[in-house]
This record gives C-alpha cells, structure tokens and sequence, in this order.
C-alpha cells in the first residue's frame, strides 16, 4: 500500500469532512465522533459524489409501533438517490434489482433484518500520525 499526507489532523475536527485528491481518485476523509473514515467519493450506483451526502443513521424495529435509532452518523446517504452506505464498511443496504413499484402481500412477522446490498463504496485505512491525517491507497 502507498501511504499518503492528506491533511493535518486539526483541520479535520470532529463533525466534518474533507475531499481529496489521491492517485486521481476522489476520496473523502470523515471526522465521526474523533474516529476518522475514508471512502471513495463516487457512488457506485451512477457516480454521485457522496462528500456532499447527509450523515445519518439506522432505524430498527423488533414489532410495530416501537423503533431504534442507531449508529448515529454511520450512514453516508448519496446525495442523488439517496442510497446509503455504511461508513465502517462501505456495504451498501439498496438492491436496485429489487426497487420497483408492485403490489405485494404484507404481513408482521418476528425476526425481520436489514439485509445488506451487494454494492459496497471503496474505503481506504485513514490514521494521524504526528499531526498528520495519513491515508493509505492499495
């Protein structure tokens, strides 16, 4: 892997985000919580830059009526169509074969899951090494 300098490490606090320039790939650099992320810029859906994404998180429910919200800030959804991907993972929770409009049975039962997509965005190790937000490229 090549490592990279892509910012001091002050100019990325906590809450924020940088896009840079690596290789010829946009990459952006996300400050969660003080615990830093890198992922590929372009969604991989229709090439959307995913820097401009709102930070979200997951909703989870175990029976009607009663719901979680998890992961806070966890969840980059792209700015385009609005598909969302895990910042730890880069995994992706849409499956564009599966969104169409159709009528289908619905029933409540227990056990139901968020099943991850099978698109995920690139992510790259990101660490502050004396000062330095330090990005490694494969």
């Amino acid at each position: 892997m090549t490592r990279h300098v892509v910012a001091r490490a002050a100019e990325l606090q906590p809450g924020t985000r940088k896009l840079v320039t690596v290789e010829g790939r946009g990459i952006v650099v996300l400050n969660i919580k003080g615990e830093l992320f890198a992922l590929s810029n372009t969604c991989p859906h229709k090439g959307a830059s995913l820097c401009n994404g709102l930070l979200t998180g997951l909703v989870r429910s175990t029976k009607p009526g009663e719901y979680q919200y998890e992961r806070a800030g966890e969840i980059l959804r792209c700015p385009w169509h609005q598909w969302e991907f895990d910042v730890r993972t880069g995994r992706s929770y849409c499956d564009p074969r599966r969104l169409r409009l159709m009528q289908f049975p619905i029933a409540v039962e227990p056990g139901a899951s968020v099943v991850e997509g099978p698109y995920v965005a690139e992510t790259f190790p990101v660490a502050i090494e004396d000062d330095y937000i330090v990005l490694e490229v494969p």
